[in-house]
């Protein structure tokens, strides 16, 4: 069976709306905040609107993840750590509503204030807060926790940390931030940074990377057992303090979450065929039309389901890194985009059914509009038309191929921008004026058999143009390791975006993120109008002025050719055990972290 849920065409209008109202919050503590104005869900709310709160507790899913891990720290820089540690073992003062862009809502925090322009935040601590071995979650552990992951924690927390003026103990159970830059959002990341127990880390490294300690918090789960590289099992604490805080009713409902871990997706998939895994996301659409014909399907004790969502396509496809001096130059990563031929390579893996990524924020509100910049989006970018890369301003759209395999016009081209950028065939070979080679080392993870399978499309149309290139395939330890150094000349690279870009957008994108070891910038890009962009999103006082921002930030993105894109997922396929269960209600961020297993429920 597959259940389409009925799309809900002026959703995400309708939450921009309410999120982004311009008038300011009334500075007293409240239950939960938004970027501007008021979040939709009333203090006296029940539940996310996406959860049940009838929903039994019991049962267990496990899903099947490709790769491996050697460390259950997901808040420090080193190891390589299962991604959903950091949602399952980071509980904070709030929670990210999934059915608004910018809100969020109290979990260890009983309530929050701002000063009148967000210069400060407060959060009042539970009382009863507690650790999973049930002892006190503490102010001193707060503003430990705080200080610590801003200066040794992952990379991701570093930037906000530096926003801090103060952070002080303003009462029993309050803290205040203040900060020292005009940026509304900060208020909104001060709720969003995990709680760790400080005692668990007397006397040990906390920067250092290992399975032998487990970082102790306040959340549902707590991991019950686990082989490195093989699995982990968490188990819901039935202790856990905050069942009954109106955002995690009707959530957390299963008594185990189990990932297991395997090669390739081919025997991830086996596992699943063979009842080992119970639920998986499919990510391959000929996989999903015609291996999905099992026993257990054909008998209903497996339910297929697309689940629909209104958030951005992100960006998925191949960076390019800028680093390099051969890539620095965007006519360089222009010919590269041109000679992929997505149409071929589409019909070849999804029989054309998925649609391209168009740029960064396509298939949302915030997408760069075609055409030439117009309005305030021009007037934002104004100031850098000099130094802007071709097509930002006028406009710019991917090359669009005939579908055929040698794509003439694209290769021809491809030819054209290389020789621009002074690189010409020579013996049959790509050479520059010194006749050195056109080197391009393409860097792949070892599980992902369909992104090989792309690459080894793209290498006979890099062939035609004389290049060789050289793929490297590499396990997930080495393949982070790499890219944390920046040790490549392209690379797979997935990027989610949300409907609600804020400072994260300054470690993707901003030039001071480019040269940060261990960072998430994988392109290079170092663009004064990128910053500046971000910094309009960030102080903006109207939802035009945001929505332009976003806007313009994804014109010098696309347009600076930085990824060479691939398929969009505007849909996500799961199939799963009959007894396990989600509420008929879809949030409009769809299947994203904090809906799957979280909402879910296992009914016999």
């Amino acid at each position: 069976m597959t259940r389409l849920f009925a799309k809900r065409t002026s959703a995400i209008a309708t939450a921009l709306a309410v999120t982004l109202a311009t008038k300011m919050a009334v500075a007293e503590p409240q239950h939960g905040i938004a970027m501007y104005g008021d979040p939709a869900l009333p203090p006296d709310f029940v539940s996310l609107p996406y959860a049940n709160p009838d929903a039994p507790k019991g049962g267990r899913i496990v899903t099947a993840e490709v790769g491996s891990f050697d460390s259950l720290n997901p808040f420090i820089r080193k190891g390589s750590v299962p991604w959903q540690l950091r949602y399952f073992l980071g509980e904070s003062f709030m929670g990210r509503s999934l059915d608004e862009p910018f809100s969020l809502y109290g979990v260890l925090a009983e309530s929050v204030e701002t000063g009148p322009n967000r210069e400060w935040v407060e959060f009042t601590l539970h009382e009863e807060a507690a650790f999973s071995d049930g002892s006190p979650v503490t102010i001193e552990d707060v503003m430990w926790s705080y200080e610590t992951l801003g200066t040794v924690g992952h990379p991701r927390y570093l930037g906000f940390w530096s926003k801090v003026e103060s952070l002080e103990q303003v009462g029993d159970r309050i803290v205040r931030f203040t900060f020292n830059v005009e940026d509304r959002e900060l208020a909104l990341l001060a709720g969003l940074r995990p709680i760790l127990k400080k005692d668990q880390w007397d006397g040990v490294d906390f920067a250092e990377s290992t399975t032998e300690i487990v970082p102790i918090t306040s959340s549902p789960y707590i991991i019950d057992d686990f082989d490195p590289g093989r699995f982990v099992s968490l188990r819901r604490n039935p202790e856990y303090w905050g069942a009954d805080v109106p955002f995690r009713v009707g959530t957390n409902n299963l008594d185990e979450v189990r990932l297991e871990f395997f090669g390739d997706e081919t025997a991830a998939f086996e596992a699943f065929k063979v009842s080992e895994v119970n639920a998986t996301r499919e990510f391959n659409v000929v996989r999903w039309d015609t291996r999905y014909d099992f026993p257990a399907v054909q008998s209903g004790d497996i339910v297929k389901e697309v689940i629909e969502h209104q958030r951005p396509s992100g960006m998925t496809g191949f960076a390019i890194n800028t680093r390099r001096e051969h890539l620095a130059d965007w006519r360089v990563r222009d010919a590269l985009i041109h000679a992929f031929n997505f149409e071929f390579i589409n019909e070849t893996m999804t029989g054309s059914a998925q649609p391209r990524i168009a740029s960064y924020w396509s298939n949302s509100p915030l997408a760069m509009d075609s055409g030439p910049a117009t309005g305030r989006v021009a007037e934002f970018l104004a100031p850098f038309a000099d130094d802007l890369i071709p097509g930002t301003l006028e406009g710019y759209a991917l090359p669009v191929s005939n579908g055929s395999e040698r794509n003439r016009a694209g290769t021809a081209k491809a030819f054209e921008m290389f020789e621009a950028a002074g690189w010409t065939i020579q013996d049959g070979a790509l050479r520059d004026a010194d006749g050195n080679d056109f080197e391009l080392e393409i860097l792949l993870d070892q599980g992902s058999t369909e992104m090989q399978s792309i690459i080894d499309l793209y290498m006979e149309s890099l062939s035609r143009i004389g290049i060789t290139p050289v793929v490297t395939v590499a396990d997930s330890a080495q393949f982070k390791e790499r890219t944390d150094a920046y040790e490549f000349d392209m690379a797979y690279y997935r990027r989610a975006l949300s409907l609600s870009p804020g400072n994260e957008q300054y470690d993707y994108y901003g030039s001071d993120s480019a040269d940060q070891v261990g960072g998430r910038n994988l392109m290079g890009v170092q663009s004064a109008a990128a910053d500046a962009m971000i910094n309009h999103m960030l102080t903006s006082d109207s939802q035009d002025d945001f929505v332009a921002a976003v806007k313009a930030l994804d014109r010098v993105l696309t347009a600076g050719r930085y990824v060479i894109p691939i398929y969009q997922w505007n849909i996500s396929r799961i199939a799963q055990v009959k007894e396990l269960k989600h509420p008929d209600y879809i949030p409009i961020f769809g299947d994203w972290p904090g809906w799957q297993p979280d909402v879910w429920w296992y009914e016999e």
